[in-house]
């Protein structure tokens, strides 16, 4: 999956600031995550499993540099084989998301993990892919948004545990970009939270299996009443 200008907007200022934020939260995010095998699905230029103490960690791509090179809607990985799954910015820079979550769905564990970090499209972000055609990244996906993709892991079984959103500065290359910082990033936090230009989020995958009924080993037998020889009285006062 290639995404054109990928390198080079993760140069750029937006593309350091969007980057810095994202692995802030996923460090935190990751951190209590514990099992054996670990994998973030795309984007390997960063390390979103960096803050996370699972031994066998490894990423996944389709091209470049990584420990396996795979298609994400067909990861030659076993069933219930995965305790932690991340990620980044691959459902909405795909062609088949919702055959990647089935995918991420088939290999975690019951009661593993994954974390879906995407752009918001209701945002200044999602307000300038709407109207750019440079065909570049981050402008060339098809945001999700919070709601549909809670929607989507619901349908799997998942449960979420917790989300953040974050980047509320607009998506400008200039480095007048900063200047309004402290500023906007208060104001976006407290009044539009809902609108932060990226998000992260964790869900758990659930597997409701049958309840097995047992025997009930401290219930107290019922003891048999004792025989007893019936008396000539009694018998005569038939």
């Amino acid at each position: 999956m290639s995404i054109p200008g990928l390198d080079r907007w993760l140069a750029s200022l937006p593309g350091r600031h969007v980057l810095a934020w994202e692995q802030g939260q996923v460090d935190d995010l990751v951190a209590d995550v514990f099992g054996y095998h670990a994998l973030q699905i795309g984007l390997p230029q960063a390390d979103f499993l960096r803050a996370n103490r699972i031994p066998l960690r490894q990423k996944a791509a389709d091209l470049g540099s990584a420990d396996l090179r795979c298609h994400y809607a067909a990861l030659p990985i076993a069933s219930n084989s995965t305790d932690l799954v991340v990620l980044p910015h691959v459902l909405e820079f795909s062609d088949e998301p919702h055959q990647i979550l089935r995918e991420v769905e088939r290999i975690l564990i019951p009661e593993g993990q994954v974390i879906v970090i995407g752009f918001n499209p209701l945002s200044l972000w999602g307000v300038k892919r709407r109207f750019d055609r440079s065909g570049e990244f981050p402008w060339n996906g098809s945001y999700l948004s919070l709601n549909r993709l809670k929607d989507w892991l619901k349908l799997l079984g998942f449960e979420v545990d917790r989300g953040c959103l974050g980047c509320y500065l607009p998506p400008l290359e200039r480095l007048q970009w900063l200047q309004c910082r402290p500023t906007t990033l208060r104001a976006g936090e407290r009044w539009w939270n809902f609108s932060g230009g990226v998000y992260a989020l964790r869900a758990i995958k659930r597997t409701h299996g049958m309840r097995l009924i047992t025997p009930d080993w401290k219930k107290k037998p019922v003891r048999a009443k004792a025989l007893r020889p019936i008396t000539q009285k009694e018998t005569h006062g038939h």
